[in-house]
């Protein structure tokens, strides 16, 4: 009988309403003023509340990422709860009525589409997501009987995993109705707030020039407690610090990537001209003004921010910075942040980019703290695609110091007498098709550099031998495992080290390594998604138990994330342990029990987890400190349930706005992003024998034909952009687990590609976990890989063993017989070779994890 670690009473624990505070106080800090004339705080008794978000409050993105919680208090409970009178409950009620009738209707359509198509409904949901209808509209008669100067505006948009968003009303852009309703309000109302209860960016531009209103918040989305956090800062008892993670452009256009971007122009082939001019690269590079600039946060007070002499500690550089809360009647925090401007040499440079960054602590009126941000030279090392090394280039590296990207002061210069490679790598990652990529005007820019500066602040002369220059070894080939041993080694030789994972895995057969590398839903029968665990249900799948019995290597148990524990709430067993069917959930996708069930007969069993905010919004606290806590809280569930990898945090760049999960991510800044990922790895490990899972590795910045669209990206733009969050996430944190993404990346699906698991991952950055698909990346399953005919083939199994891949997930029969049989055969199987030696290379690691979650 399978051991449940699920609780037996359907009553709130303790442990749930503990972690639901700890998640409230957190979302305080990843708010983001936009705007503010003074309308905010709030002092009322009474508000007049609308919008889409008011009441249908959303808590977090859809798909993966989305979480089962209990409940969730919703904007409109979130005034009461806080003593001030709702006065527009009619016009929420009427609002109601039409989105729950529109969702009735979406939810019938998709099941009678998945009928007909023959798949899931899960399927249908992924293609074609639900989208909140328009607003209903506003009335005279609701703004008469609201008895308010105070009017609080709720705008909500949803997206997911599965679909991209669209640059169209109701979606990036407002709604008509929605922008008619802010128009009305703006004129009749002495205040009027905008809360922007969404996962990604939006155009803001149109709502910035309507008069009247008087204060935007992006709330974003907070989990389950999201409507009592916001109250927190509309009536300051919090004190908003968050800061933009991305650039807000005037227009969607005004992105690099907007036109070519997704179904734009080709959902089969993403061409990244932008190259390194990624968010604030591009914006400040090309003379581009946004709407928000990067790091950007109004607060309910002020502060000063003074940078005093920037010194060099062998190759580290330290800038010393005091900062004062010059207000008189909050208190608050501040993010203070260090940009360098790169010596423009052989190689082009952006106008500035991120160094480091410290949020203050709480600092009341007139309080000071004095900290020092430090960072090493290396990180102001640029790839050379033709010396394949990184390099810190020779001459002057400006240093600027303020509260975000246009705010900066030049605190001081640092000159490079000579080039300096850093790290001697190899290029790995060789362009499939021609790339013209854009460069803005070098001559321009470096003038706009040196103008900047001025070239008045003192000037540091860098010691080029603090630097010790590294050579990365690369893998050869790999060798066979043999062992003398004859007594059957178990994990307990392992863990008492009478034996290596080597000899252990030198005595296993060919069946059982290749049952180590793939997941067990073939033989679960699980559904689609979740479910595929009986011991913990819901959990996204397990890895194998083929020597569960034999050699006792337990099966590890991986749940989904990234804004908490995703798992099934309300399970039903037999008296015996055996699993019933029913309370499936993901979505709008739910499996009913059957309703004859004999209730004496079953156990039922709860599995309730804490939603904390998601991905973007803890980004945009810039707190690493607060992150950590929320890992630490997530480490906590996965103890109680027994859940060994979370399939979280999740950090690809946002490239382009329309990426429909921008929400789970963080930042278009790769250090942010590895900053965040590495802080909530912590967070998660400090909990003996729970690791997180880094994801989606790599260029996953496309979600309509995820599985097959072909991301062309040149090997700078990878390293300096798109690949950097990870290494810092890796270096930093050491994450027990990778998973790879769908794309191709030129030409090559990231789950077989040897040069960006073991030549990057391991060898670059000396991963020591486990790499893993993500789901059913290597089955061909149309009903799964989504709407579009494909134009390049699925991943392959055997390229997988090949890449270093070492779990495909959740598994099929095929796969298993695919890798056997080309080990075996010596046959070329999908266009790969693979040997007995590359089979135990992975189930090794496999094995090595599954030893550290003992």
């Amino acid at each position: 009988m399978a051991e449940i670690f699920a609780s037996k009473t359907a009553e709130i624990e303790e442990r749930e309403v503990i972690n639901a505070q700890i998640s409230r106080k957190l979302a305080g800090e990843c708010m983001v003023l936009l705007e503010n004339d003074g309308a905010l705080p709030i002092h009322t008794k009474k508000v007049a509340l609308f919008g889409n978000g008011a009441r249908a409050t959303i808590k977090g993105g859809t798909g993966s990422g989305d979480v089962n919680t209990r409940n969730n208090v919703n904007i409109e409970q979130g005034f009461q709860n806080a003593g001030i009178e709702v006065m527009t409950t009619a016009w929420l009620d009427r609002q109601e009525q039409n989105t729950s009738a529109a969702k009735a209707a979406y939810v019938q359509w998709m099941k009678e589409e998945a009928a007909r198509k023959q798949t899931s409904e899960l399927a249908v949901m992924f293609d074609h997501p639900y989208k909140e209808p328009d607003c209903e509209i506003i009335t005279i008669n609701d703004i008469d009987v609201s008895e308010t100067d105070t009017a609080v505006y709720v705008i909500a948009r949803n997206s997911g995993e599965g679909a991209d968003r669209f640059d169209e009303e109701g979606d990036y852009r407002l709604y008509p109705h929605e922008r008619g309703n802010i128009h009305l309000l703006a004129e009749v109302y002495d205040k009027l707030i905008v809360v922007l209860n969404i996962g990604g960016v939006m155009d803001l531009s149109e709502m910035r020039s309507i008069a009247g209103v008087n204060a935007i918040l992006l709330m974003s989305q907070l989990g389950n407690l999201g409507g009592d956090a916001l109250l927190d800062v509309l009536t300051g008892k919090v004190n908003p610090s968050g800061k933009t993670t991305d650039t807000w452009a005037e227009n969607y256009m005004d992105y690099p990537s907007s036109a070519k971007f997704s179904h734009n122009e080709s959902v089969h082939d993403e061409m990244y001209e932008d190259g390194i001019y990624v968010g604030y690269r591009y914006f400040d590079s090309f003379g581009v003004k946004p709407l928000y600039c990067f790091g950007y946060g109004k607060s309910y007070t002020d502060f000063e921010i003074k940078a005093g002499k920037i010194s060099v500690e062998g190759n580290e550089i330290q800038i010393p910075v005091t900062v004062k809360n010059i207000g008189k009647i909050y208190a608050g925090k501040e993010v203070v942040q260090v940009y360098y401007s790169a010596a423009g040499g052989v190689m082009e440079k952006p106008y500035q980019e991120l160094a480091a960054y410290q949020k203050t602590k709480l600092l009341a009126p007139g309080e000071t703290e004095e900290i020092v941000l430090k960072y090493q030279a290396e990180q102001m090392a640029s790839y050379s695609e033709k010396e394949a090394a990184w390099i810190l280039e020779k001459g002057d590296y400006i240093i600027r110091v303020g509260n975000s990207s246009a705010s900066t002061k030049v605190a001081g210069v640092i000159e490079v007498c000579e080039d300096i490679q850093t790290l001697k790598a190899k290029n790995l990652f060789a362009l499939d098709v021609a790339l013209n990529e854009i460069h803005p005007d070098a001559v321009k820019l470096e003038e706009k550099k040196k103008e900047a500066a001025s070239y008045q602040a003192e000037k540091i002369i860098f010691d080029t031998t603090a630097i010790a220059q590294k050579t990365v070894v690369y893998q050869g080939m790999r060798k066979e495992y043999h062992t003398d041993k004859t007594d059957k080694i178990t994990m307990q030789d392992l863990l008492s080290e009478k034996a290596t994972v080597e000899e252990l895995v030198a005595q296993l057969s060919t069946e059982e390594l290749a049952e180590f590398c793939v997941g067990t839903l073939r033989a679960d029968g699980g559904e689609v998604v979740g479910n595929a665990s009986y011991t913990v249900p819901g959990a996204a799948g397990d890895t194998s138990s083929v020597c569960k019995e034999s050699r006792g290597i337990k099966n590890m148990i991986l749940a989904d994330g990234p804004a908490g524990l995703r798992l099934q709430p309300h399970f039903k067993t037999k008296k015996d342990g055996t699993l019933l069917p029913g309370g499936e959930v993901m979505g709008d996708a739910y499996t009913p029990f059957n309703p004859n069930i004999d209730e004496k007969e079953v156990d039922n069993y709860y599995q309730y987890c804490t939603a904390i905010p998601i991905g973007w919004a803890l980004a945009q606290s810039w707190n690493t400190e607060l992150v950590e806590k929320a890992g630490d809280m997530v480490g906590s569930e996965m103890e109680q349930f027994h859940v060994d990898l979370w399939l979280a945090p999740a950090l690809n760049i946002h490239r382009n706005p329309l990426c429909g999960r921008n929400f789970e991510y963080y930042s278009e800044d790769p250090y942010v992003s590895g900053k965040i990922a590495a802080a909530m790895t912590k967070g998660v490990q400090k909990h003996r024998g729970k690791g997180t899972t880094i994801k989606h590795f790599a260029v996953n910045n496309q979600e309509d034909n995820r599985y097959f669209v072909n991301a062309h990206v040149s090997e700078r733009a990878l390293r300096e952009i798109y690949l950097k969050g990870f290494e810092i996430a890796v270096r930093e944190a050491q994450p027990l687990s990778i998973m790879t993404s769908y794309n191709l990346l030129n030409g090559i699906h990231t789950a077989n590609s040897h040069d960006l698991i073991q030549g990057m991952a391991r060898d670059e950055w000396g991963f020591k976990g486990v790499v893993m698909t993500d789901w059913f990346t290597s089955q061909d399953m149309p009903m799964i890989t989504g709407k579009f005919k494909p134009a390049y083939p699925i991943s392959a199994s055997t390229g997988c063993i090949y890449a270093g891949n070492d779990i495909q997930m959740p598994g099929c029969q095929k796969n298993v017989d695919d890798i056997v049989e080309a080990v075996k055969t010596g046959k070329e199987i999908d266009g790969y070779k693979i040997t007995k030696a590359d089979l135990q290379f992975n189930a090794a690691n496999v094995i090595r994890v599954v030893a550290r979650t003992m």
